[in-house]
């Protein structure tokens, strides 16, 4: 599943842009909004399986993905669970937690 799924496309032609798109000949940027993710309440944390990892300097959320979900698009999943959205909001020698089956976990996401 994509991340941009179900995600809104704004229009940006905000004024302070206009040298930019002058520049580039265009008249406005298309962008996706920012997702709004479902909270995990405490009963649906307890109903899922989950794997605990020391973040390392070399992890990478689509790499998680890949290993875990055999989808490296499904890095979102362990961003979402840990309600960290990027991987600079992960420390080194951190906790992550990879939540099992993934089957599941779309379906509390209601995906």
């Amino acid at each position: 599943m994509s991340r941009y799924y179900n995600r809104t496309i704004a229009v940006n032609d905000d004024p302070s842009y206009a040298d930019h798109l002058t520049r580039r000949q265009i008249k406005h940027i298309r962008q996706y909004t920012s997702p709004e993710f479902k909270k995990i309440s405490a009963n649906d944390r307890r109903a899922l399986q989950r794997v605990t990892r020391v973040w390392k300097q070399s992890d990478r959320l689509w790499k998680l993905a890949a290993e875990y979900y055999n989808d490296p698009g499904l890095w979102w999943v362990i961003a979402w669970y840990n309600q960290r959205p990027t991987e600079n909001h992960f420390v080194t020698g951190g906790s992550v937690l990879i939540p099992l089956p993934i089957e599941k976990v779309l379906e509390l996401f209601e995906v």
